[in-house]
């Protein structure tokens, strides 16, 4: 094994706008569960029936959760061992996507705008190829024989690029 990295979804920035959209939304939705069903009082003008108000939040809540829990648990691993480097995106890969190293052209550590490039992060397709990332704007460039490019974001983008041209030989 040359190298081994797994990212996750850990940013600051992005728990802080998962906790400002959600807690408003589940606090109001909840404050009326409890107002309509608890105490007995309408909520809003048009009140739903008691079934309706409780399948909304139900829905609600379980699909917050599930957003959280993706988030929370994708993770990123990249592997290059001897033969090839090995990309999964859990839990959307179910089996890593393996690139022989000799279909690498070429290998380049590179900064990049996630945004700009790709329109984010995750498994992104953009004018400039194929894009593998879960944060920060560092990654290795990878140009294959065919001429496809494929971007891995990592935080030890060195690294990877050196890994890779050591199994390589190059």
């Amino acid at each position: 094994m040359y190298f081994r990295e797994q990212q996750q979804f850990r940013q600051g920035w992005l728990w802080l706008l998962f906790s400002a959209i959600s807690i408003p939304i589940l606090g109001l939705l909840g404050y009326g569960v409890y107002q309509q069903l608890v105490l007995g009082r309408p909520f809003g003008t048009h009140p739903a029936s008691n079934v309706k108000l409780s399948g909304v939040f139900a829905v609600i809540l379980v699909l917050h959760t599930l957003v959280i829990a993706l988030f929370w648990y994708a993770r990123l691993d990249v592997e290059v061992n001897a033969s090839d480097l090995a990309i999964r995106f859990r839990p959307f890969h179910l089996k890593p996507r393996r690139i022989p190293l000799h279909n690498i052209a070429d290998a380049r550590a590179r900064q990049y705008s996630a945004l700009g490039e790709y329109g984010g992060w995750g498994i992104r397709i953009g004018f400039h190829g194929w894009a593998y990332n879960v944060s920060g704007d560092d990654g290795v460039q990878l140009t294959l024989a065919d001429g496809r490019r494929i971007l891995i974001g990592s935080r030890r983008s060195s690294e990877l690029e050196a890994a890779i041209r050591s199994a390589k030989g190059m």
